[in-house]
């Protein structure tokens, strides 16, 4: 299995990046989106439908499998050996970030049930400022890759 993954390193990796670039520009936009679907609509509304199907087709169609993928190539980069030296501290805090978006990407999934079921309580402002979590785990992830600290 092992000869498999650094045979297809170059493969794993340029998909994980892929992977990764598709994610992260959803998880930049849908936060996007809920500062707009609640700043220009109300429950009910004609507005309030076009963003509903533009955030569920987001999440589903493009975000999910993306994060899917991410963690899929991830995790064999992490398997393929020599790659990743665990007594670094850089694994460490790239697995911290990756699991921020992770929660991040949740956390928009349970927002958008509340625009669903008419019940969301965030302003735009909120919208704006949670935005900033992805731009973060980002910071975090890419120093520690590049920089390995």
């Amino acid at each position: 299995m092992s000869d498999l993954l650094i045979t297809f390193y170059p493969w794993i990796k340029a998909f994980h990046i892929m992977s990764v670039i598709s994610w992260m520009a959803g998880l930049f936009y849908l936060p996007r989106l809920f500062v707009y679907h609640t700043e220009q609509s109300v429950p009910g509304d004609s507005r309030d439908e076009v963003f509903q199907i533009m955030e569920v087709k987001l999440l589903r169609l493009i975000m999910n499998p993306a994060m899917v993928a991410t963690w899929v190539f991830g995790l064999a980069l992490v398997m393929t050996p020599g790659i990743v030296d665990w007594s670094a501290v850089w694994p460490y805090s790239k697995i911290s970030g990756v699991l921020v978006l992770t929660w991040f990407h949740h956390w928009l999934g349970w927002r958008r049930k509340d625009f669903i079921r008419g019940e969301n309580k965030h302003t735009g402002r909120q919208h704006r400022l949670m935005n900033e979590v992805p731009t973060i785990a980002m910071v975090v992830i890419v120093l520690s890759v590049v920089v390995r600290f």
